[in-house]
């Protein structure tokens, strides 16, 4: 919000934020991020875990926040384990470890963490955790991630719930994986996973992937197996444009649409609808040039602190930090990156800004610092959050000496 004519994060303003912090900055709402997190308990009823997807955005700071509310989390790696451990140890039984490539250390890892369940996304897979389940001594909790061919209107990049994509076991064949495992004391078939994709906005077809799933669900129980979790996934999405978006009604909306379910303990692993709309990018403008017809914003953060306009083409809302006059004008707004790619916006049509002014991309908490990289041999951002009227540095800015520690000359 502007207050008299300064852009504010909940009570703190990004001009003295910029000030002390420098840009590229990365800016949280604390406030935001825990009102996004109640809105599930508010609309579930039936038993459930919100596991905040950590690839989403893994600042420690923010895992401790959700952790404190009781958020589970669900992990893609050891490392993602690993920040959930930093964050809070508790939080551990808590987690729900995904992803199509584990390694033996990793499985190892979550064994030792005695994490709650792990989604199995092949045979092989499932035989290496029965394998380094035995080596450890302990009993792992698992569910098949079925893939059940359901179809969600989303980015390709994004979209996971097809045969084509490399996510998941056909869910034709699961059946006779699960009734092979139930005969390993290794191994616990305790839920079936499902997750068709990210940023989708309608719940349909959330509704057709749940309706098949209980279907095997019901084969599973009446082979005996005592199958007590359903993992619907994430996904859930957000409006990143200026038309009007009601959180609490989408959340409505998909508890709705998951009510079949009953009788089984929900897992949810919402990421970007959690923390997306609690962030934004603070930018400095470093010129303003004309090359022919067109009209370049050149700002000095780039593509490797946000590469989502480039990656996915995606929409990014942005605001100048102080309002100035109502005259507009079209343009592109560019980093300083050595890429045609590197862009935050074209031919969009932006009030005029100068150089030295501030800009902010907003819903840039989610698949932001966590996609940035070194590009260009760039530092990455800070990160702040922002606590109601105050705000915490969480991580500070990269330095040269961060970006050559690893190297090795002799």
């Amino acid at each position: 919000m502007y207050r008299k004519r300064q852009l504010l994060c909940d009570g703190v303003d990004l001009t003295a934020l910029a000030e002390e912090q420098g840009t590229p900055l990365y800016v949280y709402s604390a406030d935001q991020i825990l009102h996004r997190f109640s809105l599930f308990a508010d609309a579930f009823t039936q038993p459930h875990t919100v596991c905040y997807s950590v690839k989403a955005n893994s600042a420690l700071a923010i895992l401790r926040l959700l952790a404190e509310q009781g958020a589970g989390f669900d992990i893609v790696s050891g490392g993602e384990l690993e920040r959930v451990r930093r964050a809070s140890k508790a939080a551990l039984k808590r987690v729900v470890f995904s992803g199509v490539g584990k390694q033996v250390w990793e499985i190892d890892a979550a064994l030792k963490a005695e994490i709650l369940i792990f989604n199995v996304e092949s045979e092989a897979e499932l035989a290496l955790l029965a394998e380094r389940a035995e080596a450890l001594g302990k009993q792992a909790r698992f569910a098949l991630r079925v893939n059940p061919d359901v179809f969600a209107d989303t980015h390709p990049y994004i979209s996971t719930g097809l045969r084509e994509h490399k996510f998941g076991i056909d869910i034709g064949l699961a059946r006779a994986i699960y009734r092979k495992a139930a005969r390993s004391r290794w191994l616990d078939p305790a839920g079936v996973s499902v997750h068709i994709g990210s940023q989708i906005r309608a719940v349909e077809p959330f509704a057709a992937a749940l309706e098949r799933v209980l279907a095997l669900i019901g084969e599973l129980k009446r082979d005996g197996l005592d199958i007590r979790y359903v993992d619907v996934g994430g996904g859930l999405g957000i409006e990143y444009g200026a038309a009007a978006f009601d959180p609490a009604e989408q959340v409505k909306s998909y508890a709705a649409a998951l009510t079949a379910a009953s009788g089984l303990h929900l897992l949810l692993e919402p990421g970007r609808f959690i923390v997306a709309q609690a962030g934004g990018l603070l930018t400095r403008v470093l010129y303003v040039k004309k090359n022919g017809a067109k009209t370049f914003v050149i700002t000095d953060a780039g593509m490797n602190d946000l590469i989502r306009p480039s990656l996915y083409q995606a929409h990014h809302e942005i605001l100048p930090v102080r309002q100035g006059t109502a005259t507009e004008q079209v343009v592109d707004v560019v980093g300083p990156v050595c890429e045609s790619g590197d862009f935050f916006a074209r031919d969009r049509k932006l009030p005029k800004v100068k150089p030295g002014e501030l800009m902010v991309l907003l819903d840039a908490g989610a698949y932001g610092m966590s996609l940035s990289s070194n590009y260009n041999t760039r530092v990455r951002p800070a990160e702040v959050l922002v606590e109601g009227s105050a705000a915490r540095l969480i991580r500070r800015r990269e330095t040269m000496k961060d970006l050559f520690v690893a190297e090795i000359l002799d």
